[in-house]
């Protein structure tokens, strides 16, 4: 699990954090077992309860998701959804949907997701807002481009939650290309002055913005 903590508070702050419910634990366990090394890109119980504290604080009904893998966020996040909301998540690695799309069939907010297959930037053209709640976990080199194409989507009072956008401290020194999209997308947003934003040091680095 990628995250700039310290193993024994990373531990630590698990065990004082609500346990994930037992379908939870076992895609977890499935993820680790048929993604190998992929299953790093698991947002884990921290974030992903984090997300569901958003999604119920925002009274969200609409959320929309960049980024699916095996659906370990959108299954946290829908959890907060009433019986009529609807989660919308794009993905676009079929091992990973097929995974997920199994997991979803045996969940009880199952009905409320909507996975789109292929890529994001397409997907987004043919979505109508607005959406309460946006979580972007994708490519990091599109990061700017699902930016600026979620914002006139994103509800008067949204959020969009993206995440590794410390990724692993490589920002304070970017040398592959992922590195410096990253730094990208974080400059990119910190110019924007329609928006307001934080970082927070939780796993990789997770930034939350809205519209001033």
């Amino acid at each position: 699990m990628l995250t700039l903590m310290p193993e024994e508070i990373e531990e630590y702050a698990e065990a004082h954090s609500t346990p994930l419910p037992p379908l939870l634990q076992e895609l977890m366990a499935v993820t680790k077992e048929k993604m190998g090394e992929q299953a790093v890109m698991l947002s884990g119980q921290l974030e992903g309860m984090l997300l569901q504290v958003f999604a119920a604080s925002l009274r969200a009904r609409r959320i929309l998701e960049i980024g699916m893998f095996t659906g370990f966020s959108a299954q946290m996040m829908v959890a907060a959804l009433p019986a009529d909301g609807e989660l919308i998540t794009c993905e676009i690695d079929p091992e990973a949907i097929a995974i997920a799309r199994s997991f979803f069939d045996r969940s009880p907010h199952g009905s409320k997701i909507r996975v789109r297959e292929g890529p994001a930037l397409e997907t987004l053209k043919t979505l109508e807002g607005p959406f309460d709640l946006v979580f972007i976990d994708a490519d990091k080199e599109n990061y700017i481009a699902y930016y600026e194409a979620v914002l006139p989507l994103l509800a008067p009072n949204g959020v969009i939650a993206v995440d590794n956008v410390l990724w692993s401290g490589k920002v304070l020194d970017p040398k592959e290309a992922s590195d410096r999209a990253i730094v990208a997308f974080n400059e990119h947003v910190r110019r924007d002055e329609a928006v307001t934003e934080v970082i927070l040091t939780v796993r990789d680095g997770v930034m939350l913005i809205r519209r001033k």
